[in-house]
């Protein structure tokens, strides 16, 4: 191998690892898929996301609590001055700290599935910790205030407080009632003890406001584990796309260079193959025509040219190649120029009509008169119509008849139509006759075979032009191909302007 000239080792580096990224991509799905389907297994799967969220957010309000604490307090100081209730501040911001701290230390460690229990009943116990002290808040009385408005007010921070924890700790299942169970129990007791109606009802108010608190916060968590399942099943479902998206884009540029190797080998072939040919050609005609002297024997003269036809068929064959080839490289450029699509289609029935009288085919022309030229390359349309005749006429039996039409389309474009009565085509097999080398049954049992690649260089050609190809046929009944150019490729036939008419403005102008 000459520097400079890439080795294709590289290229075995997508192949050897895409088994190992499809395994990937396929256990992911699979357990995506379990954890969703699965009740409790899969929601132990993501309690452990939902308890580290719950970490986070504990941290980020961590101060909502005190400020909380120290509202109540002042309020039932300028109520009731009893030092007790600073006591209970005291003890109740303590364990609030104590909270936190065992909350940071569970942000220190790994919170996985085989710790989750654990974790989660130290926490729990801290919110136990702290409805305890919101129990001995309940438990307060002022014997000194007038009327029931330390009760009011005992009631109203107890709801605020049971909201605030509600909302802080939704991502921790059961927290609003470990928290709030001793307060309950508290609230029962001095309702009972007091037989006040007032006392009843703050708790059973209390009571049921903590019921429907219970009842929110477990939908919200079930919510949040929902909303997170379909996350994680997004982000694999994103991965698996990408991991598609980049063995696509690998084999895309895989193919892109096996074409680029292909038109560069037949391009630098194309001398080396023609050359030869060309020399087989012509001396096997010199021999089969006997320009040098009769052959002495007859088989010679039939193998010459044999030889001749067969070399000729070649020559088509990688004539046809190197055309197809340089259109899906890109490097086929129209010539294009102003083309008479009448006379053009005329000279190709021309070219075809000794072929035809050989089987005793009719050929019947109805082209619309007065059609204006069109603006493109004569040689490859000339290729398009050629071929099409060349085909019709080949599949054509002995006696038949082939129609060639010329005329406007619907659009404002223009049209050759040939139809014969052929065989015609299966509708199953006509993709595989305009794919590449793609041949019917047909054509694959005639004598006459061909290479497959009339049709594609065809729609080629035609969608170089921005034109349109269409094929009709029916077993038993024939064959219709329609060769479209657009309506931008039709040129107006404008007047001649005299030198009169180009002078008059200019005096105009001046005057």
């Amino acid at each position: 191998m000459s520097k400079g000239v890439p080795t294709s080792t590289d290229k075995n580096i997508v192949d050897l690892s895409r088994g190992h990224r499809n395994t990937a991509v396929a256990k992911a799905v699979r357990t995506t898929r379990e954890r969703l389907q699965s009740n409790k297994a899969g929601t132990m799967l993501f309690e452990s996301e939902m308890l580290g969220m719950h970490v986070g957010a504990t941290l980020q309000g961590a101060a909502v609590m005190p400020i909380v604490i120290l509202m109540v307090s002042g309020f039932g100081a300028y109520i009731n001055p009893d030092p007790t209730l600073f006591l209970w501040t005291l003890a109740t911001l303590t364990v609030h700290a104590l909270n936190i701290l065992l909350v940071k230390r569970a942000a220190r460690h790994d919170l996985t599935t085989a710790n989750l229990v654990k974790w989660r009943r130290l926490l729990l116990a801290g919110q136990a910790a702290m409805g305890v002290c919101w129990a001995f808040f309940s438990l307060q009385s002022c014997t000194a205030c007038s009327g029931d408005t330390f009760l009011l007010y005992k009631g109203a921070a107890l709801l605020i407080v049971l909201s605030v924890t509600a909302m802080s700790n939704m991502l921790l299942r059961q927290a609003v009632l470990f928290g709030f169970l001793p307060t309950v129990g508290a609230l029962v007791y001095v309702a009972i003890t007091t037989r006040n109606a007032l006392d009843i009802g703050v708790t059973a108010l209390f009571t049921t406001a903590l019921i429907f608190f219970i009842y929110i916060t477990s939908r919200l968590h079930q919510a949040n584990l929902k909303l997170l399942s379909y996350q994680t099943e997004k982000d694999d479902l994103i991965a698996e796309l990408e991991v598609a998206k980049s063995l696509s884009d690998e084999a895309r540029r895989r193919a892109e260079e096996a074409n680029l190797a292909k038109s560069r080998f037949l391009a630098s072939m194309s001398h080396e193959l023609r050359t030869p040919l060309n020399a087989i050609l012509g001396f096997s005609e010199v021999m089969a025509t006997e320009v040098l002297g009769p052959l002495n024997n007859p088989l010679y003269k039939e193998y010459s040219g044999d030889i001749h036809r067969s070399g000729q068929h070649l020559l088509d064959l990688i004539n046809e190649i190197l055309d197809l080839s340089r259109i899906e490289a890109g490097k086929y450029e129209l010539n294009e120029e102003v083309v008479s699509l009448l006379d053009l289609a005329e000279d190709c029935v021309g070219m075809v009509q000794l072929r035809a009288k050989a089987k005793n085919i009719t050929i019947e022309e109805q082209f619309e008169p007065d059609l204006p030229a069109v603006w493109a390359d004569e040689k490859a349309m000339r290729q398009v119509v050629l071929n099409l005749l060349s085909n019709a006429v080949k599949f054509t039996p002995q006696g038949g008849e082939i129609h060639v039409k010329a005329g406007w389309t619907a659009g404002g474009g223009q049209y050759v139509s040939i139809r014969d009565n052929g065989p015609g085509i299966p509708e199953n097999e006509i993709p595989v006759v305009l794919s590449a080398f793609g041949q019917g049954s047909i054509a694959i049992k005639s004598a006459e075979q061909g290479t497959g690649l009339g049709l594609p260089i065809v729609q080629a050609i035609l969608a170089k032009h921005g034109g349109e190809f269409k094929l009709k046929s029916k077993l038993r009944e024939g064959t219709e191909v329609i060769a479209i150019l657009p309506a931008r490729r039709v040129l107006e036939s404008l007047p001649a302007v005299t030198e009169t008419q180009a002078v008059e403005p200019r005096k105009r102008q001046f005057a």
